[in-house]
C-alpha cells in the first residue's frame, strides 16, 4: 500500500538517515493522501477480479488501514498484513503470501509494487508486476 496506493512521503522522515523508527512510521499511516492514479486504475479493473491488498504493514495498524480504505472508498476484497512478531523482509513476507494465496486457489494475475526487489520477486514467481516509482527506495 505504502508508495502504491497511499503516499507515505510525509512519514519517510521516521526511517531516513540511519534513524529507523518503524513504529512511528506505521502508526502515522492513517493520514496518508491517496495516490489517485492507482486508485483510478483499480476502479477500472474487471469487477470479477478479486483485489488483494498485500502490505508489509504490521497487523497492529489494521484499524488505521481499514479506516483509510473506508475514507477513500477503495475497492478491495482481501487485506493481508504482517502478523505480530513477523520481522521477515518485505520480499520474504510477500513471497510467502504469494505461495499461501496460490495454495488457497488464487490465480494471481497482476501486482503493483514500488520496490524493485519485490518487482523482481513477483516476476520470479510468475506474477506480472507493474513498477510504480515512489522514490522511497533510492
Amino acid at each position: 500500500m505504502d508508495g502504491v496506493l497511499s503516499d507515505a512521503g510525509t512519514r519517510q522522515h521516521f526511517i531516513e538517515r540511519g534513524r529507523r523508527d518503524w513504529h512511528a512510521f506505521f502508526e502515522a499511516c492513517g493520514e496518508d493522501p491517496l495516490i489517485e492514479d492507482v486508485a483510478r486504475l483499480i476502479d477500472l479493473l474487471d469487477d470479477e477480479l478479486r483485489i488483494v491488498l498485500l502490505t508489509g504493514r504490521p497487523l497492529r495498524v489494521q484499524p488505521q488501514t481499514l479506516a483509510w480504505l473506508e475514507r477513500y472508498k477503495l475497492r478491495w476484497d482481501l487485506l493481508i498484513m504482517r502478523d505480530v512478531g513477523d520481522y521477515s523482509t518485505a520480499m520474504q513476507f510477500k513471497r510467502r503470501s504469494v505461495t499461501e494465496l496460490r495454495g488457497e486457489g488464487f490465480d494471481l494475475r497482476l501486482a503493483f509494487e514500488d520496490d524493485r526487489r519485490n518487482v523482481a520477486m513477483f516476476h520470479g514467481e510468475g506474477v506480472p508486476c507493474v513498477y510504480l516509482h515512489s522514490g522511497y527506495y533510492e
